[in-house]
């Protein structure tokens, strides 16, 4: 006899029953909601890629180790993207005659990344990538750190629950010439800073002495990040500090990048962050197009809200009502009445089956619909109707004008 397939997804991905995914909706709805505010606008591009354009230049821990690459069967290699940035600018670079500058620009949707699942990662995940394009630095980079602060205390979030740690790429790298490092030196450097978090002390100190015997964090020059801060408190976010470990894992950043961290120990890792990433769009041809933005993703987020008990309501959608039918015959009656209240914008279901009231009730509730409601030759003569309050038992007559106003 064959043995049946397994009903376990894929190891590191996720199945999304319905309150599992109006879960992830009710956070993304928020995040829509504020960047919409600040004139934002969506886009969205296919999760295949060519693979060179992430060869080019993403981080080479990504390429060489996470990403899903394959050979298609024109010959062709496409990798699921690990990231997103890669493909708006060459979205960007596809149209930069056509556009208006400066776009503010985000999207969300799944990103594959091969790597151990654990607290916090997974091999799929959701992401909403926000992006500012065509403005150098300054006014743009703060208005991308007050928007991953804004969305943050859009789900109720305190600034005391979290902490934005900034820094410099292009500091860094001065700092990296001025300790003589070469610039293979260089990206070794920024690649075992990145990892420092993750090793230990006297790991970091050995492969440290490997690259250089100053360490360039020292060489760094802090007036301008000192600056950028004072401004950022100005414009009312007054909880980021200068951190010079920050360098994001990526190579196409080019000056100021950040790092979000809960203020909460169980969540040690950072929550997301990005930074500047002026020469991208130019891979693809043409003059450089300066571009700063940040990503965050669902599964660090979800930690966050849980955490902090801020876990928005899910219950968009959701049927408000169940009317229930005494018998198969009133079903169509019942179907019409309900098309009533849809048409009102009420989410109405309806009982297809032949079962009896009771059992339709208790159905109701194992579907955690707070309203019920039967509907037959009675109450279509009457026009009155009994509606049941199910998490109290509560019920009382009421005229079927009412039912929208008792619901709302």
């Amino acid at each position: 006899m064959t043995e049946p397939l397994s009903t376990d997804p894929y190891k590191g991905v996720r199945d999304f029953y319905p309150s599992d995914y109006a879960r992830m909706n009710a956070m993304f709805a928020r995040i829509r909601e504020t960047l919409f505010k600040w004139g934002y606008e969506e886009y969205n591009a296919s999760p295949l890629e060519r693979a060179e354009i992430y060869e080019a230049k993403t981080s080479e821990e990504i390429v060489n180790e996470q990403t899903y690459t394959f050979t298609d069967r024109g010959e062709r290699r496409v990798t699921l993207r690990p990231e997103m940035t890669p493909t708006l600018a060459r979205m960007v670079s596809a149209k930069r005659r056509e556009l208006a500058f400066p776009l503010r620009w985000f999207s969300i949707g799944n990103r594959f990344r091969y790597e151990r699942p654990q607290k916090g990662r997974l091999r799929e995940f959701y992401q909403t990538d926000i992006d500012l394009i065509g403005l150098p630095e300054g006014e743009a980079d703060l208005e991308i750190i007050k928007i991953a602060s804004e969305i943050l205390k859009s789900f109720g979030a305190k600034e005391s629950d979290f902490i934005i740690r900034i820094n410099s790429r292009s500091l860094l790298n001065e700092a990296c010439r001025e300790a003589g490092l070469t610039s293979d030196g260089v990206r070794q450097y920024l690649r075992l800073l990145d990892k420092k978090a993750k090793i230990t002390v006297e790991e970091f100190k050995e492969a440290l002495a490997a690259i250089t015997t100053k360490d360039p964090l020292s060489l760094i020059q802090t007036e301008k990040m000192d600056a950028f801060l004072a401004t950022l408190k100005e414009r009312g976010v007054m909880n980021a500090t200068f951190d010079a470990g920050i360098t994001r894992g990526f190579d196409y950043y080019t000056g100021m990048v950040f790092e979000i961290y809960d203020t909460n120990p169980t969540n040690p890792r950072a929550l997301f962050g990005g930074g500047r990433y002026d020469g991208l769009v130019a891979l693809f041809g043409g003059d450089p197009i300066p571009a700063v933005g940040f990503a965050l993703g669902d599964v660090t987020l979800a930690d966050f809200l849980e955490t902090h008990n801020l876990v928005p309501k899910s219950d968009f959608g959701k049927p408000k009502l169940y009317i229930g039918t005494p018998s198969v015959d009133t079903i169509p009656a019942a179907q019409t009445f309900a098309n009533t209240l849809r048409e009102q914008g009420v989410c109405v279901f309806v009982n297809l089956t032949s079962r009896g009231l009771g059992d339709q009730i208790k159905d109701a509730v194992k579907r955690d619909i707070p309203f019920f409601l039967a509907y037959g030759a009675d109450e279509e003569k009457n026009k009155t109707v009994k509606m049941k309050v199910l998490a109290t038992g509560e019920e009382k007559n009421i005229p079927v004008s009412e039912i929208i106003s008792v619901i709302k």
